[in-house]
């Protein structure tokens, strides 16, 4: 087949996206989060499970997807970084709006992500972007393992007393996630621009004059290799998504690579596009279903009726009625979830209304 026309829309990168945020909906909203699974909940501190793949796979395709908005302005980077910082900070402070509001968090990380990776990628060559990128992998590690921590001691990645812990707490972050230290704070970010740049990098792969086949196989390859690579860091320096760990970048950004060939030799290369269905309409109003769905779920645990929760209340009577094991009974509350929202985003795709910010 011949390479990816400049106007052809690639499948597998909305299917993609829309398959991160559709495990994003499901992994935030169990039925109670005293019964998961451990595959749909993060790990403590070292190591991961499946739902530590689900950010960083976002922000690769974050870095992806800058290849596909190639007339972009700094005007519209800018614009579309300060309402997603915006819209985090919103969702920080609802419904409540406290004065010591969390000012880091999700969509906040991934609007710093996003500008960082637009300027180097559109002012910079592409050497350069794998220089800058493996620059912030390395100087993120020595930081973090070579670097003495004020008050504390020598350099440690124990939750509290690491560097990133030291610079959160000295940095005003309003309210930390953690008290003492936020997951994304703001020393952890820099090894997230990496990440969003190994997107861009794989972008860049996506949209060279190359067969496609040939594109397919070298995102798996490469990504397997790097996730090797991850694996193989980690032995010193431990996978770790609380601390955004260079070990956790080259893994996770080898997984998703790998992962997204998949998908686009499916998709793309052999135009198997049924499965791809569903995960399109997620993908093309992920931020949309992000928003509206954490909105919701806030509105619900919040509101109360005889002193309990009227999502659990609605929990409550679900289990009973389907007389499942609690585990089951939350992870099916989380496909209902899924589904509820899925009907929503396909109404509005029908209707050609998709919310791009």
């Amino acid at each position: 087949m011949t390479p990816t026309a400049p106007g052809e829309r690639v499948v597998s990168l909305d299917a993609f996206r829309g398959l991160t945020i559709a495990a994003m909906i499901l992994v935030n909203n169990p039925g109670t989060w005293e019964a998961v699974y451990w595959p749909l909940d993060h790990a403590a501190w070292h190591g991961w499970t499946p739902t530590d793949l689900i950010f960083p796979f976002f922000l690769f395709m974050v870095g992806m997807s800058l290849h596909f908005s190639r007339k972009e302005s700094l005007g519209a980077a800018l614009r579309r970084t300060a309402i997603l910082f915006g819209l985090g900070l919103f969702l920080n402070g609802f419904p409540f709006f406290a004065l010591d509001t969390r000012l880091p968090g999700v969509l906040q990380r991934i609007a710093l992500c996003y500008l960082a990776a637009w300027v180097v990628v559109r002012r910079l060559a592409l050497v350069a972007q794998v220089v800058i990128t493996l620059a912030l992998l390395v100087v993120y590690w020595a930081l973090l393992t070579q670097v003495p921590v004020p008050g504390v001691g020598p350099s440690n990645l124990e939750p509290g007393t690491n560097l990133a812990a030291w610079v959160d707490s000295h940095v005003y972050l309003g309210r930390m996630y953690m008290k003492t230290w936020d997951p994304e704070g703001v020393l952890s970010t820099l090894p997230a621009i990496a990440t969003t740049l190994l997107g861009a990098l794989a972008g860049a792969w996506l949209r060279g004059a190359r067969e496609s086949r040939l594109r397919a196989a070298g995102f798996v390859i490469a990504g397997a290799l790097l996730a090797a690579l991850g694996v193989a860091w980690g032995e010193s320096f431990p996978i770790n998504k609380n601390l955004w760990t260079s070990s956790y970048v080259l893994l996770t950004g080898g997984l998703a690579s790998a992962l997204f060939g998949l998908c686009y030799l499916l998709a793309d290369v052999w135009r198997y596009r049924l499965w791809t269905r569903p995960f399109v309409v997620y993908g093309t109003n992920a931020i949309l279903i992000y928003v509206g769905a954490a909105l919701v779920t806030r509105t619900l645990r919040v509101t109360k009726v005889h002193g309990t929760s009227l999502h659990d209340h609605a929990f409550e009577t679900f289990l009973a009625v389907t007389g499942l094991e609690i585990h089951a009974a939350s992870l099916a509350w989380a496909c209902l979830v899924v589904a509820f929202w899925y009907v929503i985003l396909r109404a509005l795709d029908r209707r050609g209304l998709h919310w791009r910010v």
